[in-house]
């Protein structure tokens, strides 16, 4: 019987991220970088209010004007095909901790607590789509207007 290993994660919500090293593991037949981005943008268009647009020569994602993820395709020369998005507090230094192979600090919206997450690592496409929801949910509550 093999045992797993699991990493709790508090990801600011009520809930707990759980990486499972089982969940962490390199798929049978790698995808290129068009089915990667491909899989990604069918998994953010199904969430509601999520709009797609040209950022800074990349395919990002929006909900009401306000980026949740971006795709990095070999930006500025970066060697992989990732996502940058959203995070809790905590969750980049914890993930990037955990699986250097698999996340790490973007450039420009790193030091904003936004993760990296290699799309070509063979990272369970479970594990993406919760931390894309994630991002997503961390946008679908309206700010508080103070009161005048």
């Amino acid at each position: 019987m093999k045992i797993s290993t699991a990493k709790n994660v508090f990801d600011g919500s009520l809930r707990w991220l759980i990486v499972r090293r089982d969940d962490v593991r390199m798929a049978k037949r790698r995808e290129g970088p068009e089915e990667l981005i491909a899989r990604v943008r069918r998994m953010a268009m199904e969430m509601t209010g999520t709009t797609e647009k040209l950022s800074h020569g990349e395919p990002s994602f929006f909900v009401r004007g306000r980026m949740f993820f971006t795709i990095d395709n070999n930006h500025h020369g970066s060697g992989h095909v990732a996502i940058w998005c959203k995070a809790a507090p905590g969750v980049q230094e914890s993930l990037v901790a955990a699986e250097p192979r698999h996340f790490f600090v973007p450039p420009y919206v790193g030091k904003a607590g936004w993760l990296g997450v290699r799309l070509d690592s063979g990272l369970a496409w479970g594990t993406i789509g919760e931390l894309l929801r994630q991002a997503h949910a961390m946008l679908g509550v309206a700010r508080k207007r103070p009161l005048v």
